[in-house]
């Protein structure tokens, strides 16, 4: 019924392991060390890489050492195509109730919806996978991955 966007966890999991590859630069990282470094489910974000990987974000390499890299290319997607990949098409509507009742004149919330929704969605079409490795991530005793210089 809500108009607001909501980013379902897969979604929110894909956004986070894009970034952490993009930080890799080119360098496999095997799923367990991404779910580590996220808190997550391995299960769940497995589902996820594989998605990714299905529609050319993310490539997989096999074997003992293999793990998902960016796929050629893919430094270039908008993280609204990673969103989408994930959980669909981003909602355009600026009503809360999903259908507006106020006939369009005026809105309870002054626009504010409306407003939001806009503010994300440039965000998410705006924003690169390239743009996204100078994200720092904070140590914790579950991140294996390697610090940047």
């Amino acid at each position: 019924m809500s108009a607001m966007p909501t980013l379902s966890e897969a979604a929110i999991l894909a956004l986070h392991a894009v970034a952490l590859l993009a930080i890799r630069q080119g360098r496999c990282v095997q799923s367990r060390e991404m779910a580590s470094t996220l808190g997550a489910s391995q299960a769940h974000l497995s589902k996820v890489l594989q998605r990714l990987t299905k529609v050319g974000i993310l490539r997989s390499i096999r074997g003992p050492k293999g793990g998902f890299v960016l796929a050629n290319g893919a430094r270039d997607t908008t993280l609204l195509d990673v969103y989408e990949t994930i959980d669909g098409p981003l909602p355009r509507h600026s009503c809360l109730l999903g259908t507006p009742v106020c006939l369009g004149k005026g809105c309870v919330m002054g626009g504010l919806v409306a407003a939001i929704n806009q503010q994300i969605r440039e965000h998410l079409s705006g924003t690169r996978i390239s743009q996204l490795s100078e994200i720092e991530w904070k140590p914790n005793s579950h991140t294996q991955m390697e610090e940047r210089p």
